[in-house]
């Protein structure tokens, strides 16, 4: 038997970790290099939606996700008015990526990949055999900021509330341990605010007085605050010349969505085959490459289209009164955004 060619994959979230777990069960020598350690918080929705059976079966997910919550709606909390509440077409997960990431970390070990944590690379070297799963790239212009925060004895309208403000939006979701976590994207503003007071300011400054309240009155685990600066959505492509890169490094999609995390574990089913094939060398490095471009862009562009179109409307006030008014009158295209998210 020839001699299988190694993976290395510079980022170890979601999409790098069960790409790493995938390789390793067809025997695969797969090396994760991480900047960061286990377990941790991340800025995340920590909501799968539209996750299939299929994609948990085929990268053996079930272990990571155990006790994962089942959300069936969402609750979409316009200003003073009552919520408009819609039905997911599959449930959602909730789970805290202090737990997953974990758990996935454990798993690839466990099958014998070898894990670098605190190993830092900048930049994926371009060369064969090597993936970027390194998260977010950083925008040009650093308008947005992310803040994630979890609390505890926090009354939920439904198992997913989400509230858009003035240049943000905040999202509301169950996971574990009754814990409920607080995940925004905002406009980034000057403040001198730390941790949960820094929630506490951006709420307020986006017009979600009532929100920040409601927060104030929980219990916040001070140790989950996290932030992260200069987001930007974008639809870059998978492969590029001789990198190939998934999760966020290949694409980012709107938050608001809770696609995210479901495409960071379908983008590493989409390019197990071909980098085993590359791997037992059936193919060379750049046909792999245009492989999964091309896959790539078969799978997701229909989702970061539609995400993309709406995306205005849930971060400027006229137009979310106008969001508010087609959705009351049933007219918004949730359900085939949704049905997209598969």
């Amino acid at each position: 038997m020839s001699t299988l060619r190694t993976i290395d994959i510079v980022g170890g979230g979601l999409a790098g970790l069960s790409l790493g777990i995938g390789l390793r069960r067809e025997g695969v020598p797969v090396t994760i290099h991480e900047a960061g350690s286990y377990p941790r918080h991340r800025v995340c929705g920590e909501f799968i939606a539209g996750l299939s059976e299929a994609t948990i079966t085929r990268l053996e997910l079930a272990p990571a996700l155990r006790g994962a919550l089942r959300h069936h709606e969402v609750a979409w909390c316009f200003g003073e008015g009552p919520p408009q509440i819609k039905r997911l077409p599959s449930p959602a997960l909730g789970i805290s990526r202090h737990t997953l990431d974990a758990r996935l970390a454990d798993l690839f070990v466990s099958s014998g990949g070898v894990l670098h944590s605190d190993t830092r690379i900048t930049e994926t070297p371009s060369r064969a055999g090597w993936v970027s799963a390194s998260g977010r790239r950083r925008a040009a212009e650093p308008r947005w900021i992310g803040l994630k925060l979890h609390v505890r004895h926090l009354p939920l309208r439904r198992e997913l509330e989400m509230h858009p403000g003035i240049d943000a939006y905040v999202g509301l979701a169950k996971v574990e341990d009754d814990t409920v976590n607080v995940c925004g994207l905002f406009q980034r503003r000057t403040s001198t605010g730390r941790g949960p007071e820094l929630l506490d300011y951006y709420l307020r400054a986006a017009g979600l007085a009532a929100l920040a309240e409601r927060l104030a009155a929980a219990t916040p685990d001070p140790d989950s605050f996290c932030a992260v600066a200069a987001l930007g959505f974008d639809r870059r492509v998978a492969a590029t010349g001789s990198r190939i890169r998934i999760g966020d490094a290949g694409a980012m999609i709107p938050p608001f969505t809770g696609n995210g995390m479901a495409m960071a574990f379908q983008g590493a089913e989409l390019v197990l085959s071909p980098l085993l094939d590359y791997s037992r060398g059936a193919t060379d490095w750049a046909t792999t490459c245009r492989i999964v471009q091309a896959a790539f862009w078969r799978r997701f562009r229909l989702r970061l289209a539609s995400a993309g179109a709406l995306h205005p409307f849930l971060l400027n006030r006229g137009r979310q009164r106008w969001f508010a008014a087609l959705s009351r009158a049933r007219l918004l295209p949730f359900g085939p955004l949704y049905a997209a998210l598969h």
